[in-house]
């Protein structure tokens, strides 16, 4: 192959993940991708998302173009990849997906035995891509553990030499998630400078997102209260993030009020605007108490989200029971989630047990959720690590009370009703006495019909959107692009 003419794109960044909503989404991480890039290219960067290969509707029913087709080596194993491009950027920005057979054509994103080499095809994947082809983008931003080696790939194997000195930006989602993977899988690494492998290793394994803090020219949090908490709950990482502080930048996530909006939202029955909340959430409640046996005059208290530990929804049968199993108690509960078996199977029972009080769908639909942020009177989340939260947010958008757990996001972005000016109710352990204890307060809130629907005006009018985030990026996009032109590093 005869040399190739490098060639420099200005303002151009690519955001790597697992995860980019709609085309995939687990959780939050699919929400961003999916919305910052957009704003990004709004704001006039040039903005590729590159996300590997899923065997999901939104691939099936959109038309792509095969731009590019190599192979590559990946420890023994020749890998043979296509790069996707989605002919009419129907995101608002360029989106490219990497087929790799056996490795990036899955149905799913996670739960497969081999992830961490899924994971490590798609870097080594992508960074073969475009130094093959002579892309050198402004900056790589990589997203969560699974894009983690990128950083080091880029600045420490000869083969990727002419990305050496593009800045990357690293932004933890979630620090419980690291991606470790035993030090025999070093071979499925491309040849790098092995006087570096002490980069790759955290506690005698290669850990991806250790790597990641440590080899990024900055990396961000999604909330700036996480980014304090990581220096002393991050999963053994603790010193590492104290270590490297000074490159850390909290930055709240946005959420894109494009898809978020209850007054065109094409997924709900009935839209209002800020001027008819009330009425506008009593119709929507109408319609899902309708589905799910509940009785609409009745405050609804709603839970959305994975069924896992973090999220502290291994509380909720306790809550539940605490206030259903009271003679007097005068609410309804709905719950949509899925996850830990022990918490589906205790929800589902108590769903029997109370018929008319409790509605839950085990699982997760994108429509019902909104449907839920829109009917609900208050939304709960008693987290116990909740980076940024986007849950609170959605609610606010739809005149939802946020009862949150203070942590993390929660705390940056929920502020109490005993302040003046607070718009939500909070407490401060994650155990089910204090959350039940906090939705009665919130039951004595919906009692005060005035101060209900001036809350819900207020909630509506605040401002989540992802257009000061974004502009948060963009500075630090130009503060590390000017610090690499300088220094060279």
């Amino acid at each position: 192959m005869g040399k190739r003419t490098t060639r420099r794109v200005g303002k151009h960044i690519i955001h790597l993940s697992a995860e980019c909503y709609p085309v995939a989404k687990v959780g939050g991480l699919g929400d961003v991708v999916g919305a910052l890039p957009k704003y990004l290219q709004q704001a006039g960067l040039r903005t590729w998302v590159v996300l590997p290969w899923y065997n999901k509707p939104f691939v099936q029913q959109h038309a792509f173009d095969a731009v590019y087709t190599g192979t590559f080596q990946q420890g023994s194993r020749p890998l043979e990849m296509t790069v996707l491009k989605e002919q009419n950027d129907v995101l608002g920005f360029e989106l490219y997906l990497i087929k790799i057979p056996s490795l990036l054509d899955r149905d799913e994103p996670y739960g497969y035995a081999d992830e961490g080499e899924q994971f490590m095809a798609f870097q080594h994947g992508f960074l073969h891509w475009i130094t093959e082809t002579a892309i050198v983008p402004d900056v790589v931003h990589c997203h969560d553990h699974h894009t983690g080696l990128t950083p080091f790939l880029m600045y420490y194997c000869e083969q990727f030499a002419a990305l050496k000195k593009v800045p990357t930006v690293g932004t933890v989602h979630n620090g419980q998630y690291q991606g470790w993977m035993d030090w025999n899988k070093a071979i499925l690494l491309p040849p790098f400078d092995t006087w570096k492998w002490g980069l790759l290793d955290w506690d005698k394994t290669i850990n991806p997102l250790a790597t990641l803090i440590k080899c990024c020219t900055a990396f961000t949090t999604v909330s700036e209260g996480y980014l304090g908490e990581l220096m002393t709950q991050a999963n053994g990482l603790e010193h590492l993030f104290a270590m490297e502080r000074a490159k850390g930048v909290g930055i709240v996530n946005g959420i894109d009020t494009a898809v978020w909006d209850p007054e065109r939202d094409g997924m709900l029955p009935h839209h209002y605007p800020l001027g008819r909340v009330q009425s506008g959430k009593n119709k929507n409640k109408a319609s899902l108490c309708d589905a799910y046996g509940l009785d609409p005059k009745k405050p609804l208290v709603a839970y959305i989200g994975r069924f896992a530990g973090e999220k502290g929804a291994d509380l909720l049968p306790d809550i539940i029971e605490r206030l259903l199993g009271r003679e007097d108690a005068d609410l309804s509960i709905m719950v949509l989630g899925s996850g830990d078996p022990q918490v589906q199977g205790a929800i589902a029972h108590l769903a029997k047990q109370y018929p008319g009080r409790l509605g839950a769908y085990i699982g997760y639909q994108e429509e019902l959720s909104h449907r839920i942020y829109a009917a609900a009177d208050f939304l709960l989340m008693p987290s116990r690590v909740e980076p940024c939260g986007l849950n609170q947010l959605y609610a606010m958008r739809y005149g939802t009370v946020p009862i949150v757990r203070s942590t993390g996001g929660l705390k940056d972005t929920v502020h109490d009703i005993r302040d003046p000016e607070g718009y939500g109710i909070m407490f401060n352990d994650a155990n089910a006495a204090d959350a039940a204890d906090a939705i009665v307060r919130a039951l004595v809130l919906y009692a005060d019909k005035q101060r209900m629907q001036r809350l819900r005006k207020q909630l509506m009018a605040l401002d989540f959107s992802w257009d000061k985030s974004a502009g948060a990026y963009i500075n630090l996009y130009e503060t590390i692009t000017v610090f690499k032109s300088h220094t060279g590093k």
